[in-house]
């Protein structure tokens, strides 16, 4: 009998519990924070005049005391690829305090990034209890991402998905596929036991497939693509602007906050501040303004790039879904319906991960509502071009499974 195929999978499962409950615990932590700050902010709105002493914080301590885990999720994407040293312990407590920071004082900004960092960080060091070898070193940061995704959000097998899109995963992804749902499953029962409470979302009725009705969802996949594509442009294209204008990466929020703040009361943004989950949740209920998605984007571009820290999947979600309500008033579908299929799909576009979306939607939506996701969400993902939000991904993930040695597996894998 071959006993270590045994030992293999007792590791993994004990490896995919551990990770599972203390990343879920981590992340209903966080979530609990989020949701106090975000309510001091709203009833405590001379917050937001502390926008620049909270950039200074954030951009001196990451610059003084950071060190690699500045890189953010691209610090994931780069131990993957190459795993040299391992994720540094204090890139989930910086994450977590910066994200929170931020949010207190009105900026705008996502809880996705956070949580995945947290997950990939607290993850990559349980891994120190253990000999891992470069292939285990990946399983872990596997493992990391998506129960990171799955908690903060409760969709445990959009989680699993969207960590062999985004990175891709090749053959690791494979053999990590198990432990991976499991480790899931087990952080999003974890927060649910701490009595975390996460948004629902109701598409309503579902229109009948008729070709002309596909035609327009085909024409809204596409501009949530274009948008999505917008978005990514967008950020990089200011991070390196801001980059050059202010050389320290210290003063960069310092100075951004202070703009951040003549914005604020100037042209009256509260109510684009945070996560937006209010707007979110109102986009599905009745058609929003066409000019609310472009303030959204315009403002969140703004805050990450200039160094304030959190995710970008929360607002992606809001973006989408106050574009989708918005084309309501245009297109012969159901708000509440094309608000879904925006929440999904401007967020597969930015990410390239079309897959995890459709079922990400589907979890939250309904598995109904699947087929209409899963075309919005790949002529997204066709018409958003190859660049990511995430500038250190490795995209194009549907050529390289056919292609597979550009994975560094297959025939020409060493």
């Amino acid at each position: 009998m071959n006993t270590s195929w045994i030992r293999g999978a007792y590791k993994w499962l004990v490896i995919a519990l551990l990770v599972g409950a203390v990343v879920g615990t981590a992340c209903a932590f966080f979530l609990f924070s989020l949701d106090w700050v975000t309510k001091t902010r709203e009833t405590n709105l001379w917050l937001l005049f502390l926008l620049p002493v909270a950039g200074l914080a954030i951009g001196w301590s990451y610059n003084r005391w950071a060190g690699s885990a500045q890189k953010g999720n691209n610090l994931l994407f780069e131990a993957y690829y190459q795993p040299k040293d391992r994720i540094p312990g204090r890139m989930a407590p910086f994450i977590l305090i910066s994200t929170l920071l931020t949010h207190l004082v009105g900026g705008s900004a996502g809880r996705e990034g956070t949580a995945v960092q947290m997950g990939g960080a607290l993850a990559d060091q349980l891994g120190r209890w253990w000999i891992f070898s470069v292939e285990d070193r990946r399983l872990v940061l596997l493992l990391g991402i998506s129960t990171g995704f799955s908690a903060v959000f409760g969709t445990p097998l959009a989680g699993v998905l969207f960590a062999l899109e985004v990175l891709p995963a090749g053959k690791e992804g494979r053999r990590a596929f198990v432990p991976m749902l499991v480790a899931s499953l087990v952080a999003d029962q974890v927060c649910l036991a701490w009595s975390v409470e996460h948004t629902s979302y109701g598409i309503g009725v579902l229109p009948e497939w008729t070709p002309i009705r596909v035609i327009w969802v085909l024409l809204a996949g596409a501009l949530f693509g274009l948008v999505a594509r917008l978005y990514a442009l967008a950020s990089h294209w200011l991070a390196r602007t801001w980059a050059t204008m202010i050389p320290s990466p210290s003063l960069r929020p310092f100075w951004g906050g202070w703009v951040l703040l003549f914005l604020f009361l100037v042209f009256d943004l509260h109510a684009y501040a945070g996560l937006g989950i209010p707007s979110l949740v109102a986009s599905f209920q009745y058609p929003m303004e066409g000019s609310f998605f472009i303030l959204k984007m315009a403002l969140t571009v703004f805050t990450l790039s200039i160094g304030f820290k959190g995710g970008e999947v929360t607002p992606l979600f809001v973006i989408g879904a106050t574009l989708g309500s918005a084309l309501s008033a245009w297109v012969p579908l159901p708000t509440a319906f094309l608000a879904g299929l925006g929440f999904v799909a401007v967020f597969a576009g930015a990410t390239k991960t079309p897959l995890a979306c459709m079922v990400m939607g589907m979890e939250l939506m309904g598995a109904a509502a699947g087929p209409w996701l899963g075309v919005a969400t790949f002529v997204s993902f066709l018409f958003s071009g190859k660049t990511s939000i995430y500038s250190a991904q490795k995209t194009g993930w549907w050529r390289m499974w056919i292609e597979q040695e550009k994975f560094g597996w297959g025939k020409n894998s060493s």
